[in-house]
């Protein structure tokens, strides 16, 4: 989506040639698959662990860093790579998704009229505010420290995040 709207907003006569259906579909099939592939190992990993003593999540999910905490066994191994993935998974397009909204700043300040940069912010915004609500949400719960992993936290940022 972020490539979309850089395509839309900052090269508007080329939008048709960046953005032809081919490459819609490369991109929805690529991000299915790496999701799916992840999910897959995710739960592979997660699910070979030993569980012990109480086997209820106190959660409103089933998220591999709650599932960690049942382990009875030392999933070092399962949190460097969640880290890992996660980073890769997270951090990676959002960090793509902020240099293309910081082209699309660029080229939105460029616009004279108040009406075409209201519109283009406009249009941009929502895009904006999902990204930072979804991506805020998920690095709070995937990218800190086992040890400052709050149950109670966690779960208000799940609920936050399903909604």
């Amino acid at each position: 989506m972020a490539y979309d709207r850089y395509a839309a907003v900052c090269r508007p006569l080329h939008y048709m040639v960046i953005m032809h259906p081919q490459l819609c579909l490369q991109l929805v099939i690529t991000a299915w698959l790496t999701g799916f592939g992840n999910s897959v190992v995710q739960t592979a990993l997660t699910m070979t662990l030993p569980l012990c003593g109480r086997n209820q999540l106190d959660h409103f999910f089933c998220e591999v860093p709650v599932m960690l905490k049942l382990a009875c066994t030392n999933t070092f191994i399962n949190e460097a790579e969640l880290f890992a993935v996660s980073v890769f998974f997270l951090v990676v397009p959002l960090s793509l998704i902020l240099v293309s909204y910081g082209h699309i700043t660029h080229a939105v300040l460029k616009i004279k009229s108040a009406q075409g940069r209201r519109k283009a912010f406009g249009t941009c915004g929502s895009h904006l505010l999902v990204v930072i609500i979804f991506f805020g949400t998920l690095i709070s719960m995937y990218l800190q420290p086992p040890s400052s992993y709050s149950q109670d936290v966690n779960k208000s940022i799940a609920l936050f995040y399903t909604l």
